[in-house]
């Protein structure tokens, strides 16, 4: 067997502390990985897991590879890329964090062209709030949407901008009144994501004019989009939205358009990687597909 390749399934099993999830993260079988941990235990000559029917642990030994066995195998798959001619088509495996809504709906059709122009690569994909560790989650890159972008020791390239939308349905407008100014939704229900206003500011700009903050709040707030914004179709308030979830029910009239005059502060969509000297190949042609993508969107504004 491949030691390099045996150390990947055993840094999985050790991660997780069970042979099922590794083998369901690697897309193979348990037995699959149960045998390559045996195999490696065999070539090390020492036992690297405790393991019983309900139950996983590192021994001691195990413990030690692991501290070291990510630096070895991102050192070798530097290296194979490395010396790839670029010319040729990259392979391997990109594992991707998101958003799950996003990554569902509109990272997906981008995946599969970039399989469809790579199909020596395989993608995995992964549910990824903005607040995963990339190493200890073994993901290559994640998607990142917000105002800002924290301050990291990882490497972020912006791959869109992303204007939001203050929306509520007709039927809530009618009953509560239409907002002429920002300074109105402090007598409104207010829907917060709380990852992107956790404050419960929100901010706004009148087209030409200078930057408006005010205070909000309401009945619900959630770190699901797509929660609140089901909410908001329910007529229970006024919710702040990327352009991308409202376009659709702004056009069949679901929804309408809050301060129409004011341009709500925006998000920047960022491909977030490990803080590396070297970026691997395959990744690198990943992140210019994703910019290249998203520039042709009808809601990106870069």
């Amino acid at each position: 067997m491949n030691t390099i390749e045996c150390i990947e399934v055993f840094i999985e099993v050790a991660k997780s502390l069970s042979f099922s999830k590794a083998a369901e993260r690697l897309g193979t079988s348990r037995s699959t990985v149960t045998k390559k941990i045996f195999w490696l235990e065999k070539e090390f000559e020492t036992q690297l897991l405790n393991r019983n029917t309900k139950r996983v642990n590192l021994t001691e030994s195990g413990l030690l590879l692991l501290q070291n066995a990510d630096a070895l195998t991102q050192t070798v798959s530097n290296l194979k890329d490395l010396v790839r001619n670029p010319v040729q088509h990259p392979s391997g495996r990109i594992r991707v964090g998101s958003p799950p809504s996003f990554g569902a709906v509109h990272l997906i059709p981008a995946v599969h062209q970039f399989l469809q122009n790579y199909p020596d690569v395989q993608v995995s994909l992964m549910i990824d709030d903005g607040r995963s560790d990339l190493i200890a989650e073994n993901m290559d890159l994640s998607v990142r949407i917000a105002p800002r972008l924290k301050d990291t020791n990882q490497v972020a390239y912006k791959i869109a901008v992303v204007p939001q939308l203050l929306v509520a349905t007709p039927a809530y407008l009618a009953k509560n009144g239409r907002p002429t100014h920002p300074k109105d939704l402090e007598h409104h229900n207010c829907l917060l994501h709380n990852l992107k206003s956790p404050t419960g500011y929100w901010h706004f700009r009148r087209r030409g004019g200078k930057r408006q903050t005010v205070h909000v709040n309401g009945t619900l707030n959630s770190n699901l989009g797509e929660a609140i914004l089901n909410m908001a179709k329910l007529h229970h308030g006024v919710a702040m939205h990327p352009r991308y979830m409202v376009d659709e029910y702004i056009r069949n009239g679901t929804l309408e358009i809050v301060l129409p005059q004011y341009q709500c502060e925006g998000l920047d969509i960022y491909a977030v990687i490990q803080s590396k000297r070297y970026l691997p190949y395959k990744v690198r042609i990943f992140v210019d597909h994703l910019r290249d993508w998203f520039s042709h969107t009808t809601w990106s504004s870069d």
